[in-house]
């Protein structure tokens, strides 16, 4: 067993373990970390806590101290210079012409460099701009095209849900979402129903996911014929995560439909699951076009 803190740099952001040595640090207690990057000034949010030596990625770097109020300082200090930096760097674009939207601006803690985020249809010849801002800042320039997940979460905003969205709140990491959860989990294919402020599919499609693919790989589907303690039928309905079936029963003039526990039925035929043919034309397009660039970002 090893002795770890969490810390997060930025948030939302992903969470590391560092190394507290003597020190214990309590969750919202703010310390100075070394990375690959320099220096960082970040949150505790997991406080001293033993866990197994196989979760550790070796090899674990230690807190270099507890945040002082000369550090605070620095780093809101910091926080100020972003502002003005970024109203520089928008005049600097303009003078060159260069068809860029710049979204954000960050200050190394130390000071070393400073990154300048911004999204474009392209690639962007940068190499001016570049060096008009490192003879005004003095410092390392680092330009950063990112995609419109990353913008979105930089920018803020809250869902369709009314929430904060999920990549301002919690979301570490983006996954690719597809076309196939959406229908597995059988929401509405309508773009504005499923897409979020980014205008590619909402992430918390995956949240259930794999719930709906253990669930559904034991579930007859729709148009299989099933036994029932009243009969023989055909599955119209599935609730997935209730496990209930809405069977349709023929008895000579008599029809009924009943929902039925999917343990108390038994699969005589199942059958092949089929494109849903009431999908329109436009809207399916458009969702493969969101998935397509999706997966576009994430290589990227």
């Amino acid at each position: 067993m090893k002795t770890i803190v969490g810390i997060r740099i930025k948030k939302p952001g992903k969470i590391y373990y560092f190394d507290p040595g003597e020190e214990k640090l309590n969750i919202g207690d703010f310390v100075i970390v070394e990375t690959s990057l320099g220096e960082e000034y970040a949150e505790v949010v997991i406080p001293n806590k033993e866990i197994s030596e196989d979760r550790i990625v070796a090899p674990l770097k230690p807190i270099k101290r507890k945040a002082t109020e000369k550090d605070t300082k620095h780093y809101e200090e910091n926080k100020q210079k972003e502002k003005e930096a970024f109203d520089i760097a928008l005049k600097n674009i303009k003078k060159h012409n260069l068809e860029m939207n710049l979204i954000d601006v960050e200050y190394k803690f130390d000071n070393s460099k400073i990154l300048f985020y911004f999204t474009a249809d392209g690639r962007i010849d940068f190499r001016e701009l570049v060096k008009d801002l490192a003879a005004i800042f003095k410092t390392r320039i680092e330009l950063r095209q990112i995609g419109i997940r990353d913008e979105i979460k930089r920018i803020g905003g809250n869902g369709i849900c009314g929430r904060q969205l999920c990549c301002c709140s919690h979301l570490s990491n983006f996954e690719t979402v597809s076309i196939k959860m959406a229908k597995e989990q059988n929401l509405s294919l309508t773009p504005s129903k499923i897409s979020g402020a980014c205008g590619r599919l909402m992430c918390c499609l995956k949240y259930e996911q794999e719930v709906y693919e253990e669930k559904l790989a034991r579930l007859p589907k729709v148009g299989a014929i099933v036994k029932t303690e009243d009969g023989e039928g055909v599955v119209e309905g599935v609730e997935t995560l209730k496990e209930l079936l809405r069977v349709k029963i023929e008895n000579q003039d008599d029809i009924t439909v009943k929902k039925y526990p999917a343990k108390d039925v038994t699969v005589i035929k199942d059958v092949e699951v089929e494109e849903d043919e009431n999908i329109d034309e436009n809207d399916l397009r458009e969702l493969e076009k969101m998935e397509e660039l999706d997966k576009e970002d994430m290589e990227n």
